[in-house]
Formats: C-alpha cells, sequence, structure tokens
C-alpha cells in the first residue's frame, strides 16, 4: 500500500472492530518510530482510528478514503 510503512495490514471487507484489532495486534509487532499502514472498507473505521491514535498516543500520519477503501498510516510511540 505505502512504500514507506514497515508493516500492512489488509482489513477490507472486516466490520468493526476487526479493523483497529488487527492493527492494535500489528503494532504490537513493531518497534517505536515504524509505520503501519491499514485498508479497511468498514467507513466506522474513520472514528475508531482517530480515537486510538488520540488515546493511545500513536500518530495517525494519514486517514484517507478512495473509491470506497479508508486508509490510513500510523507510527507506533
Amino acid at each position: 500500500m505505502l512504500e514507506s510503512a514497515d508493516s500492512e495490514v489488509d482489513a477490507r471487507d472486516l466490520r468493526c472492530p476487526m479493523p483497529l484489532l488487527k492493527a492494535k495486534r500489528a503494532l504490537n509487532a513493531l518497534a517505536p518510530g515504524q509505520l503501519l499502514a491499514v485498508l479497511a472498507t468498514d467507513s466506522g473505521s474513520v472514528r475508531d482510528f482517530a480515537v486510538f491514535c488520540e488515546q493511545s498516543g500513536h500518530e495517525l500520519l494519514l486517514s484517507e478514503e478512495r473509491d470506497g477503501i479508508y486508509r490510513y498510516l500510523l507510527r507506533k510511540v
């Protein structure tokens, strides 16, 4: 998805809360400063990822939607 990402989660066609749970699991495997790219199709993921990053301190570097696919880039703190 994004060449700069250290890891990627494809959560397309998964319903809430699965995209966020898969992202959390992937973040746990990363070192601080590494990047995680996430693809999702659940519109609720926009709110989920924004709130999660605000509460956890992880940086939400990208949150966009293209053709029904939501793309996120997170930096682990």
